[in-house]
């Protein structure tokens, strides 16, 4: 799934997400102790795909950068 993808996914179906894509490294983890695994490549890709959906949920909790100026702007203007 690419970045552009989980921008536009709501953000219950990003939380769902999330949990899938850890149950997937948790079982890799535990395949990984007993034999090699298939795609080791994966166990890192799925990790970085877990950090991306929470920095788009972080983003979305978060007021922008420009709501932040503005506002510090007026109240430092009346002072």
């Amino acid at each position: 799934m690419t970045i552009q993808e989980m921008r536009e996914l709501p953000s219950a179906e990003l939380e769902k997400e999330i949990e899938k894509t850890r149950d997937k490294v948790f079982k890799m983890r535990f395949q990984g102790k007993g034999k090699d695994l298939e795609n080791p490549g994966e166990y890192k890709a799925l990790r970085k795909d877990i950090a991306r959906i929470r920095t788009i949920l972080r983003e979305r909790e978060a007021p922008s950068p420009e709501a932040k100026r503005t506002s510090t702007k007026r109240a430092g203007g009346n002072a």
